[in-house]
C-alpha cells in the first residue's frame, strides 16, 4: 500500500494553487481592506497652522523654505476634527509586519483546506499505512505562528525604552511556569488531558522499541524531568500570549464601549470572550464529563451525553470559538483604529502646548501598528485552532464512530506471509534478492515499531494538554487585561 498516496496528491495540488493564486487572492488582505475599516488621517502642518493662527514663515528663497524647521507648537485644546478614510490595499502594503501577517493568515487558510480535504478523503478511502500529510501542514502553521509571536516578543528585549514590557514578559513567564507546575501535579481524574496515560504508554513502547533494536537503556526520561520541561514550555508559551492577550482585552473593552446601543453585538462579543473559559472548564472532569456522561439525573434513564458526543461537542466548541473570534476581527480592529480619535479627544482636555510632530504621531502611530495588532490577535487563535485539529486527527477521534485507539499494524503477519511463500521457491531467489527483502522487512519493522511508540494515546495526552494550556493562557491574559481596563482605566 502506498505510504503517501492521495495525501501527496492533495498536497501537490494545494502547493500549485499557492504558487498561482497567492499573489492575486489574499484572505488576509481582504480582512483589512474590504471589511469596512476606517482609519483616521493625521492633520497636515498647514491645517494645524491655520487652526492655531500661525502664519507661514516667509522664506528668502526656495533653499531656505526647504531647510526651515517644520516643528512648531500648538495648544493641546486645539479644535481639530480628524478626517477619515477607508483602509485600502495601498495603505496597508507598506505597514510593518504586513508581509508576515499576510503569509501566516493565507497559509493557515490553505492548510485548513488541505486538512478538510484530507479528512474527506480519509472517510471515503481509509488507509492504515498512509501518512497524513495534513499534519505536516498543521505543524508548519504552528511553527510560523510561534515564530511570529516570538519575534514580536523579542522586540521588547531589543528596545531600550521597553523596560516595563520586558519585565512583564519575564514575570509572566515565571508565573505561568509556576501555574503549569501546579497543574501538572493533577492526575487524569481531575484534568482529563490524558498526560499520565500518554507517559505510561510512551515509556513502555519506547523501552520495547529500543530493546528490539538492541540498544541498552534504562527507559526514557523520568516523569519529573518530562513534566519540568513541559512546564518550561508552558511558561514560554504563556509569556508569548501575554501582550496579545492584553491587546485583545483592550480591543474587547473598547468594542463594548462603541456597541453600547447594540445589545445583540454586546452579547456576541461577551460570548466570544467567555468561550475559552468554557472550553477550559470542559477539560475538568469532575464538573464536566462526570456530570454529562456518567451521572443520570432524576426522570432520565441514561446520562445526558455519551462519551463520544461529549468529545464531539467539545471539539466543535473549540473550532467555533476560534471562528467566532475571527468573524469579530473587523469589529475589534475598528475599535483599535478609534484609539486615534480617543487620543485627540483626551488631549483636548489637557493644558499646555504640544509640537505638531508629536500631535501627528499620536494619530499616525495607531494605523502604522495595525498589522502588528492584527498579528497579535490572529496568531494565538491560529495556534489554538491547529493544535485542536492535530489533537482531533492524531488522537484517533472520528466524527461518526466512538473514539477508539488506532489499531497497531501487525508485523508478524507480514513476516509469516513472506516466510510461508518460501517453500520450494527460495531456490530460485538469489542471495542479493534475499538481502534486499530482509533489508526492506527490517526497515518496515522499524517503521511500524516507531509508529507504536508514538501511538494515538501518546498524541492524545500531549496534544490534549497543549490544547488546554493554549486556551487557558489566552483566556487568563485576556481576563487580566479586562480586569485592568475595568478598574484602572478611565472609561
Amino acid at each position: 500500500m502506498a505510504v503517501l498516496g492521495g495525501q501527496l496528491v492533495i498536497t501537490l495540488i494545494m502547493a500549485s494553487i499557492i504558487q498561482k493564486m497567492n499573489a492575486h487572492i489574499s484572505f488576509a488582505r481582504w480582512l483589512l481592506c474590504h471589511t469596512g475599516l476606517v482609519r483616521y488621517l493625521d492633520p497636515t502642518d498647514d491645517q494645524l497652522r491655520t487652526l492655531a493662527g500661525i502664519g507661514k514663515e516667509k522664506g528668502k528663497g526656495k533653499n531656505h523654505q526647504k531647510e526651515r524647521p517644520q516643528s512648531f507648537h500648538v495648544s493641546r485644546n486645539i479644535d481639530i476634527d480628524l478626517e477619515t478614510a477607508k483602509v485600502g490595499s495601498l495603505d496597508v502594503m507598506y505597514l510593518r509586519y504586513f508581509t508576515e501577517y499576510q503569509w501566516l493568515v493565507d497559509f493557515s487558510i490553505y492548510a485548513a483546506i488541505v486538512y478538510i480535504s484530507s479528512e474527506v478523503y480519509s472517510i471515503w478511502f481509509p488507509a492504515k499505512e498512509e501518512v497524513n500529510l495534513s499534519m505536516v501542514w498543521c505543524l508548519l502553521v504552528i511553527f510560523f505562528a510561534l515564530k511570529l509571536l516570538g519575534s514580536l516578543t523579542v522586540l521588547y528585549f531589543r528596545s531600550e525604552e521597553s523596560i516595563a514590557e520586558r519585565s512583564m514578559c519575564i514575570i509572566a513567564c515565571l508565573v505561568y511556569l509556576l501555574i503549569a507546575m501546579i497543574v501538572l501535579t493533577l492526575d487524569d481524574s481531575i484534568l482529563e488531558t490524558g498526560l499520565e496515560q500518554a507517559y505510561t504508554n510512551f515509556n513502555k513502547s519506547a523501552s520495547a522499541f529500543l530493546a528490539e533494536q538492541g540498544v541498552s537503556n534504562s527507559g526514557p526520561a523520568s516523569k519529573i524531568v518530562l513534566k519540568f520541561f513541559i512546564a518550561v514550555l508552558c511558561g514560554l508559551l504563556g509569556s508569548l500570549f501575554t501582550f496579545p492577550g492584553l491587546r485583545i482585552a483592550q480591543m474587547h473593552w473598547d468594542s463594548l464601549k462603541y456597541c453600547r446601543t447594540t445589545k445583540l453585538m454586546q452579547i456576541i462579543l461577551n460570548t466570544s470572550f467567555a468561550l475559552p473559559f468554557v472550553l477550559v472548564v470542559l477539560w475538568i472532569k469532575p464538573i464536566s464529563r462526570d456530570y454529562l456522561t456518567d451521572r443520570t439525573f432524576g426522570g432520565m434513564d441514561k446520562p445526558i451525553l455519551t462519551s463520544h458526543a461529549f468529545e464531539a461537542i467539545r471539539l466543535l466548541l473549540m473550532i467555533f470559538a476560534v471562528l467566532l473570534r475571527f468573524a469579530l476581527l473587523p469589529t475589534y480592529l475598528q475599535a483599535y483604529l478609534n484609539i486615534a480619535y480617543d487620543r485627540i479627544e483626551s488631549m483636548k482636555k489637557e493644558g499646555g502646548r504640544i509640537t505638531n510632530i508629536e500631535l501627528r504621531r499620536k494619530v499616525s502611530s495607531v494605523f502604522s501598528y495595525l498589522c502588528v495588532v492584527t498579528l497579535q490577535f490572529a496568531a494565538p487563535l491560529i495556534l489554538c485552532l491547529f493544535f485542536t485539529l492535530m489533537y482531533k486527527s492524531l488522537s484517533g477521534f472520528s466524527w461518526f464512530t466512538p473514539a477508539a485507539t488506532i489499531p497497531n499494524d501487525s508485523i508478524n503477519e507480514i513476516i509469516s506471509t513472506t516466510e510461508g511463500s518460501g517453500d520450494g521457491s527460495g531456490d530460485y531467489i538469489k542471495s542479493e534478492g534475499l538481502d534486499l527483502l530482509q533489508s526492506a522487512q527490517t526497515i518496515q519493522a522499524s517503521w511500524h515499531g516507531l509508529r507504536k511508540v508514538f501511538s494515538s494515546e501518546v498524541y492524545k495526552g500531549f496534544l490534549g494538554f497543549a490544547v488546554w494550556w493554549s486556551y487557558f493562557s489566552l483566556f487568563a491574559t485576556s481576563a487580566l487585561g479586562v480586569f485592568y481596563q475595568s478598574y484602572f482605566t478611565k472609561v
